[in-house]
């Protein structure tokens, strides 16, 4: 089991939870503090004026609520939201918000009772998955809609997934032998009042977005061995002079890469000390840019990636519901703190940098079906009859249009902020729709990527150089060889596309 409560949640703490099966635990310290909080709300409530917990929500809180009404004013609260629409968020972002949920509150500033901690840890570790839908939050007082079938499924109401099948939530409670959570303050509030959707799915898209930008390297590194480029574009001493670190790191993993490649040539055994009389030269000097700036165009991302990485983390291990329960200061704090720009922007730049990653991957894909572009390969890297074999060219127009899905998506949701809630929410981050668009651009990229692996493999084919790739670029030949055979005559290619995405690439290298 993983123990959550005692050290900040780390990625991967929080990927081995969501996608490799880890149950959790909450500490002993955890709940303390979470008793803690609630006891002091509890106590201080009876002669204060607290949101959420004696008044009405959003902007009817000017509404006192008498204490009689103070428990169905919660259960009101969860059944109101509920208004979901558009698809059901998978079960890996389900798991994902779950644990996000449940590591803010643990941080002992939400006052909620730890009979719902406790729930929501049973929730994660019997993969019981509340239906959750994509459409509905705006990101501002939180993923409020989005929590709110969270908190339904909770208090034993509506549907979830378990084992595969959709049912009643009452029903899974009875076989796996748990009981639905009551309200005892401020539960619904506290559920639902937080960053904890587009948080999930952020970082669910974070793990993805990291193993994509280690393929979209090893790609790259393997494109420069079929065309047998110059080492200098990703030598040190060409790189140390650019600071960014992201650029630097790019360059010395390529050097890892293909320290051993029979392909890669030296400038200075070619173009250098020697005499070379040819007015007009043969052989191109320089590479084509998506293969001489690799350094220059994945160090950003890179760095992109880090930064959304450690704005995410900080993010799932704060407290950001409202208000907060302070019970070091003995005081209530009223404010913001449900608001998602932070999640909201560094999705968007994650959109537009794995973008960025696709179009680059796209283009040397079209490296390799123009001959006129490589000079050593067939027409759409066809190993068949030319004009009677297609070889690959079906499968470029799928990287293509993928690509141009990826660009037109990937303007910034951070900037779509419609008023709402009777001008309430004046100002909104759009958190989760920004976390689900980053998803979408970051799993249309696989798609892209699993075709330029089976192009460049057919190519290493056509030039007989399996022997002489490096010894990593080699490994991952194999590996990809394995599930997508060589092939010479037409056959359909959406199930080579699909096998290379679930068989190889989930298995991530890690150079970066």
């Amino acid at each position: 089991m993983i123990v959550i409560g005692e050290k900040k949640l780390e990625l991967e703490s929080f990927k081995q939870i969501v996608y490799l099966g880890q149950k959790v635990k909450v500490s002993d310290l955890a709940l303390e503090k979470t008793h803690k909080s609630f006891s002091f709300l509890k106590e201080f409530s009876k002669n204060s004026i607290i949101y959420g917990v004696n008044t009405g929500l959003g902007p009817m809180a000017q509404y006192r609520i008498s204490k009689e009404e103070q428990i169905e004013l919660q259960y009101n609260l969860i059944r109101s939201h509920c208004a979901g629409a558009g698809n059901l968020i998978p079960d890996a972002y389900v798991k994902a918000l779950m644990l996000g949920r449940l590591n803010s509150l643990i941080q002992g500033y939400s006052a909620i009772h730890e009979e719902w901690i406790l729930l929501l840890a049973e929730y994660i570790n019997h993969d019981i998955y509340p239906e959750i839908f994509e459409h509905g939050g705006v990101g501002a007082s939180g993923d409020l809609v989005q929590l709110a079938h969270l908190a339904l499924a909770l208090i034993g109401e509506g549907n979830a997934r378990y084992k595969g099948v959709s049912r009643p939530i009452a029903e899974i409670l009875q076989e796996v032998g748990l009981k639905p959570a009551t309200i005892h303050l401020r539960e619904g509030l506290g559920i639902m009042n937080g960053t904890s959707c587009m948080t999930g799915i952020g970082l669910c898209t974070i793990i993805q977005a990291k193993a994509l930008l280690n393929w979209s390297l090893l790609a790259s590194c393997m494109l420069n061995e079929v065309a047998e480029s110059y080492d200098d574009h990703f030598s040190k001493e060409l790189n140390q002079v650019k600071l960014h670190p992201g650029q630097r790191q790019v360059a010395e993993a390529m050097r890892t890469i293909l320290f051993d490649s029979k392909l890669i040539r030296r400038r200075s055994e070619h173009l250098y000390n020697k005499e070379i009389k040819q007015p007009v030269f043969v052989e191109k000097v320089q590479e084509y840019y998506s293969l001489r700036c690799i350094p220059q165009i994945l160090g950003p991302i890179l760095d992109t990636v880090k930064n959304c990485e450690k704005v995410l983390i900080d993010e799932v291990n704060s407290a950001n519901d409202n208000p907060i329960v302070d019970v070091a200061t003995h005081d209530i704090y009223h404010g913001g703190n449900f608001h998602g720009d932070y999640v909201s922007f560094e999705m968007d730049k994650l959109k537009i940098a794995i973008t960025k990653m696709a179009m680059l991957a796209e283009r040397q894909v079209n490296f390799l079906m123009n001959k006129s572009l490589n000079g050593k390969l067939p027409p759409f890297v066809n190993l068949g009859k030319l004009g009677f074999n297609f070889g690959m060219q079906g499968v470029q127009f799928t990287a293509t249009s993928t690509v141009a899905e990826n660009q037109t998506i990937s303007y910034p949701m951070y900037l779509h902020s419609i008023p709402n809630n009777n001008d309430n929410q004046d100002i909104v981050s759009m958190g989760t729709n920004a976390a689900l668009l980053a998803a979408k651009v970051v799993g249309n990229s696989y798609d892209v990527l699993a075709i330029e692996l089976m192009s460049l493999l057919q190519a290493i084919d056509y030039l007989k150089f399996p022997e002489q790739l490096s010894s990593l670029t080699r490994d991952a030949y194999r590996a990809i060889r394995d599930v997508f055979p060589s092939f010479v005559l037409d056959s359909v290619k959406y199930t080579d596309i699909q096998s290379i995405k679930t068989d190889v690439l989930k298995e991530s290298p890690d150079f970066l």
